[in-house]
């Protein structure tokens, strides 16, 4: 089962497409400790109508149980951000980088024109991440590795840059009524990670125009394409949600 769109819905000269996470294509090995659930086409899983949007050619949220972990794999000509929400993930490279990754930390792989790395969970708890690959805007390159360690809120309008995607990543953890403006851009994907959060134009009460009411949940993501200014709501915290801004939603590569 792919992810099921919906309701996609116009917004003053743009579109919002609500992702839910209980549609989302579950993959992964459990006989091994791993679990997987993908936003876009991935691996097997294909889905043409499902491929990218904008750079954002994978969201992919990963459990692992401890002990368990992806053996060594290569990438090539893509950008790699990964999102630690529970545990602790053990990241190894051919680079020669050897890193544990925690909550609130944001990791950062250039593939560029190839890398190979290992991802386990050699903690004694459970781990759980989200993992976006991004399309860089030009092939080749040497690979890039960084770590932030306590990324905060982003809310004062500072985010992490992926310049080689022409996109930014912003960490938003609105409290229950406050308000959180999202960029205006092409387009704008929003991933809540944990807590919950409403969607609003900025007229806020007003819900007129079908994004007041929006409320979006743990694993749910919503896709924006153009239009004019929308808030995160916090509704039920602690929320954390990660915004994407980047260019126009693009077509597959």
């Amino acid at each position: 089962m792919g992810v099921r769109p919906g309701p996609a819905v116009a917004y003053r000269g743009g579109v919002i497409d609500v992702r839910r996470a209980g549609d989302r294509h579950r993959g992964g090995e459990p006989d091994r400790g791993i679990g997987t659930r993908h936003s876009f086409s991935f691996g097997a899983h294909y889905d043409p109508d499902n491929l990218r949007f904008g750079a954002l050619i994978a969201c992919n949220e990963e459990s692992l149980a401890p002990g368990a972990g992806f053996a060594e794999h290569p990438h090539s000509h893509t950008e790699i951000v990964t999102w630690v929400a529970e545990g602790e993930l053990t990241h190894r490279d051919s680079t020669g980088t050897a890193t544990v990754v925690r909550p609130g930390d944001l990791q950062y792989l250039s593939a560029a024109s190839g890398v190979r790395h290992t991802e386990r969970n050699d903690g004694d708890r459970p781990l759980v991440f989200v993992q976006m690959w991004l399309a860089p805007l030009e092939p080749g390159g040497e690979p890039r590795y960084e770590v932030v360690r306590g990324l905060g809120d982003t809310a004062d309008g500072t985010g992490y840059p992926v310049p080689r995607a022409g996109a930014v990543l912003r960490v938003h953890r609105p409290a229950p009524g406050e308000r959180a403006p999202l960029p205006l851009a092409p387009a704008v994907h929003v991933q809540v990670v944990r807590g919950a959060v409403r969607l609003d134009g900025t007229g806020g009460a007003d819900r007129s125009d079908g994004v007041g009411g929006a409320v979006l949940g743990p694993g749910d993501a919503a896709r924006i394409s153009g239009g004019e200014p929308v808030e995160l709501v916090g509704t039920a915290g602690p929320a954390e949600v990660l915004v994407w801004e980047m260019g126009a939603p693009g077509t597959p590569r």
